[in-house]
């Protein structure tokens, strides 16, 4: 794939990542309890990503503010999985996973608000039609 983007490719693995997530997330959901299924799910992850980590060229090098950070960010993945594997055991997986996958709207509020990054006429546009989504998915 000559003269692709990098990060396109890596959005494309993650979108498929995800989808298979939280399809095989809603049958678990459907099968056991679903903060059971949420747990199992998370710590199947932190070991594969441990693993991953440990075996390929990442840097095992931390800093304070790179902990405080990344701790952070498992709390907020951890309500995240949490409720996503509740939702989808009590509704649609097509609604769940479309609402929850405009998590790049609260991304890019938070990264115009708090990092400064410039708030575009597009991104201001895309987050309007991302909440007109919202909007239409749940008529």
């Amino acid at each position: 794939m000559v003269g692709v983007n990098s990060a396109v490719l890596f959005g494309v693995g993650t979108m498929l990542a995800w989808g298979f997530w939280i399809v095989l997330g809603d049958v678990a959901s459907n099968a056991i309890d679903p903060k059971t299924a949420a747990f199992v799910s998370y710590l199947t992850a932190a070991v594969a990503t441990g693993v991953y980590a440990l075996v390929s060229d990442a840097s095992l090098a931390v800093t304070t503010r790179g902990l405080a950070f990344s701790a952070a960010a498992g709390v907020f993945a951890a309500a995240g999985v949490v409720f996503t594997f509740i939702g989808v055991s009590v509704g649609s997986t097509a609604v769940v996973s479309t609402i929850g996958g405009m998590y790049f709207v609260t991304a890019a509020v938070i990264s115009v608000v708090a990092l400064g990054e410039p708030a575009s006429l597009s991104k201001l546009l895309g987050i309007g039609l991302a909440l007109a989504a919202i909007v239409v998915i749940n008529q």
